[in-house]
């Protein structure tokens, strides 16, 4: 227990520990560190789309100064093992219960054979500096027979596409289904009916550090470190030691100071495990370090989903029946498997209750940069067919589109509310806790309420000004499985070390955790360390992905101080003489509950707990203070938000400008909520990003339009509205913090809602969006084909 005058940190807005270091230039990123003796590697890359490839000739360049290695896929496999395709394994459960199947490809480290897109590796080159690699790099020769290019999902379904996997004979590489209710028959007999297509395009995290992997390997015990910018070291640690056959404790990965991640980081890379082999093949340290444009053609992109939508309701509009079925460009390969296609079709579902549903996924592989998770993971495609859908049942019959919403929500009486589903984790998929009424409502209340914002668009209208209103609901499931670890150590001196496998990359972990952990144990923030990104701390971790970290890392620190806090007692009141039983914690020592001044130090007790002569445990109690605990979560919890846009569209340039910007956001008991402003801020920002802005274009020959951040066009801070927050708390029973997950919300409701609003902004024109990015020529030809149907094409 904690002594009563302890002060509370859970729920203060307490400035980052990290950024200390960070903002006075003292942070170290992978490419700040430099090894003795360390080599350079540039990787040659294919400029086709699509080729098979006929000879690779490396003799120019190996014969350049400074040269130590050339390597082509051939000669890697003769040297290396092939590494198994997919890296995200789904539980039995989960396996037993959806109709699935799933034709995992598995990627080379270098090409071999065939290239599947621009980008895609073919040689590495190593040499004494980077200068000398991209010198020898031109000078590798590369020839490719052209093949037809995939680069539309629908088209590589065509029986007279090219094929990119030949093993297949297909572009189909995975599908699923899941179905509740009798959707075909709830359909058939729902008074109202429509059917819609909604496309999300291909866009992408862009952190603004690179990706990038440095090796060093110890030829006197065979091992390898690895310094690489990942969410996930304990993954690549495992990969690594099984592609180098070495045991995974001759292999450490550590994730220095990470310059964001956003999912783009959140798997492993061919280069993760490639620049190790370089290490130890060479008996060198080697380096790679992505640049910008190499990260745009090569680190995966997200979304780039196609839905089909048919919904049944009723002249109320209530929704009777929903089916979606919908393709998931996924690129030339697969890494996370049907991860992002389950993820869409789970969160469909909303914040509503719907009775007869059915989604089917279809994951189709085209010559584009592989896809996987983004910041959101599959979930903003959903939230932008199913609040769209909102918006069209509303406009079908005369409502208002909130109205329509409140008719089908959850209401937080329901609660805990099964769905009928089965999540990811094969667990049924159960609302914990929220409000979602309350928080459109607050949502609406914050820009003085429907009526009179519909009061002020009519008066708009009257001048000639196109003012519209957008909102989208949406439910997000966080703290998903199998795992996170903790490790809690009491120091000789009384401060306390937690150890993890999660992975910060700028979220302020070490200012949260320790938040947590003064409050389990009644110290100040400042005397608690928390090490995270190492596997040398702690033996077994997951990583940082999936919005997971908060939640399942606060669960296992709390259980692994329970249990090392039963040993302090026991510890502690052996030395007073007195039952742990009477025993609390006050601001870094064990007392005597009632009993001011009966008390000792931790560092006291820490003392006492030692191995060896005259320690001063109890009979029974093991020397030392420390416990690992691992947090296998029940399931997930279910965080929420209400994102409101209200937009001003420019008819004659069809600009879009953003007047106000609201979120009502539910992440469960709030731990520090600068840090949780921060995080929903910026996912919001991400997400208007990609609904106004950011877009990968290919060309028909698979060739990326938008290489550079000339072309790729990212939002500046002017072209951001002020975004106000507001909180709800509703805790979650599934954890002992009550927390739910926080990192991917922002990025989730922003396409919906600003679509929303641009249609409603142009409702008098009959305008409907129903694809994303909504860039003003997009805005112009929506408009014109509304006023001259037989003249445009969309």
């Amino acid at each position: 227990m904690v002594g009563e005058e302890s002060p509370r940190f859970v729920g203060r807005s307490m400035p980052r520990r990290e950024d200390h270091r960070l903002l006075t230039g003292r942070g170290q990123f992978v490419a700040d560190l430099v090894l003795p003796g360390m080599l350079h590697a540039v990787f040659i890359r294919s400029q086709h789309a699509h080729g098979r490839i006929r000879a690779i000739d490396a003799g120019a360049a190996a014969a350049m100064p400074g040269v130590v290695r050339v390597l082509t896929g051939e000669e890697l496999l003769r040297l290396a093992p092939p590494v198994a395709g997919g890296q995200l394994s789904l539980p039995s459960k989960w396996r037993t219960q959806v109709q699935h199947a799933i034709h995992n490809p598995q990627q080379p480290m270098l090409a071999v054979g065939k290239v599947r897109h621009v980008g895609e590796a073919v040689a590495v080159v190593v040499a004494e500096s980077r200068d000398q690699a991209l010198d020898a790099a031109e000078l590798v020769a590369v020839d490719i027979e052209p093949l037809a290019a995939v680069v539309e999902a629908e088209a590589a379904l065509a029986p007279e596409s090219a094929v990119l996997h030949e093993e297949f004979a297909t572009n189909l590489i995975g599908e699923l289904a899941i179905e509740k209710g009798t959707v075909a028959a709830a359909l058939a007999a729902a008074p109202h009916s429509l059917r819609r297509r909604f496309y999300t395009h291909r866009y992408a995290g862009l952190p603004i550090e690179c990706r990038g992997v440095i090796a060093a390997h110890d030829p006197r015990t065979d091992s390898v470190t690895i310094w690489s910018a990942t969410q996930v070291v304990h993954n690549v640690r495992r990969a690594a030691a099984s592609f180098l056959r070495l045991p995974e404790a001759r292999v450490r990965c550590v994730a220095l100071d990470v310059g964001g991640g956003f999912g783009t980081k959140g798997h492993i890379y061919p280069e993760d495990l490639l620049v190790p082999f370089l290490a130890r093949l060479v008996g060198r340290p080697v380096r790679w370090i992505e640049e910008r444009q190499e990260h745009l053609l090569c680190s995966c992109h997200s979304r780039d989903q196609l839905h089909e939508v048919e919904v049944g309701f009723d002249s109320e509009g209530h929704v009777l029946a929903f089916r979606d079925t919908f393709l998931v460009d996924c690129g030339a390969w697969n890494p996370i498997g049907v991860a992002i296609a389950y993820n869409t079709a789970v969160h469909l579902l909303g914040p509503y209750r719907i009775a007869n549903f059915a989604a089917t996924a279809r994951i189709v592989a085209t010559n584009k940069v592989p896809n996987a998770p983004y910041r959101g993971a599959g979930r903003p495609e959903a939230a932008f067919a199913m609040e769209r859908t909102m918006d069209l049942i509303a406009q079908t019959l005369g409502l208002e589109p909130t109205e329509v919403r409140r008719r089908n929500m959850i209401h937080p009486q329901e609660m805990p509310c099964a769905m009928g589903l089965p999540y990811r984790d094969g667990e049924p998929i159960v609302y914990d806790s929220g409000d979602f009424p309350g928080g459109m409502d607050k949502a609406l209340q914050a820009i003085g309420g429907l009526a009179a914002f519909r009061q002020r668009q009519q008066e708009a209208r009257r001048h000639g000004r196109c003012l519209g209103l957008g909102v989208a609901s949406y439910v997000e499931g966080t703290g998903v499985g199998p795992f996170e670890s903790a490790l809690v150590r009491i120091e000789s001196n009384g401060s306390i070390t937690v150890s993890s496998g999660a992975c910060s990359q700028g979220q302020g972990m070490e200012t949260i955790f320790a938040q947590v952990v003064a409050d389990l144990w009644s110290v100040d923030p400042q005397d608690i360390v928390i090490a995270l990104g190492d596997t040398s701390q702690i033996a077994i971790g997951f990583g940082t992905i999936a919005s997971r970290s908060t939640v399942n890392l606060s669960a296992a620190i709390h259980y692994a101080s329970e249990r090392l806090r039963a040993k302090v007692f026991a510890i502690a009141g052996n030395m007073m003489e007195c039952a742990p039983a009477d025993l609390e914690l006050r601001r870094g020592k064990v007392g005597v509950v009632g009993v001011p001044g009966m008390e000792v130090t931790l560092a006291a007790v820490a003392q006492a707990a030692r191995p060896g002569w005259d320690h001063r445990r109890p009979a029974g109690v093991d020397a030392g203070l420390e416990e690992i605990f691992y947090w296998e979560p029940p399931t997930v919890t279910w965080a929420n938000a209400t994102h409101l846009a209200l937009v001003e569209v420019d008819m004659a340039s069809g600009s879009i400008a953003i007047d106000r910007y609201v979120v009502a956001h539910d992440c469960g008991v709030v731990i520090n909520p600068m840090l949780v402003d921060g995080q929903v801020v910026g996912g919001t920002v991400q997400g208007l990003g990609g609904a106004l802005f950011e877009e990968f274009i290919y060309d028909r020959q698979g060739q990326l339009l938008t290489g550079s951040l000339m072309d790729y066009a990212m939002p500046r801070a002017g072209d951001m509205p002020s975004v106000e927050l507001l909180h709800q708390e509703s805790p979650s029973p599934l954890n002992p913090l009550g927390v739910k997950g926080v990192g991917e919300g922002g990025a989730i409701a922003p396409p919906a809602a600003v679509a929303n609003a641009i249609c409603d902004a142009l409702a008098p024109f009959k305008v409907e969006i129903n694809a994303t990015p909504m860039k003003p020529e997009h805005i112009l030809k929506a408009v014109a084909k509304s006023r001259h149907p037989d003249r445009s094409r969309t």
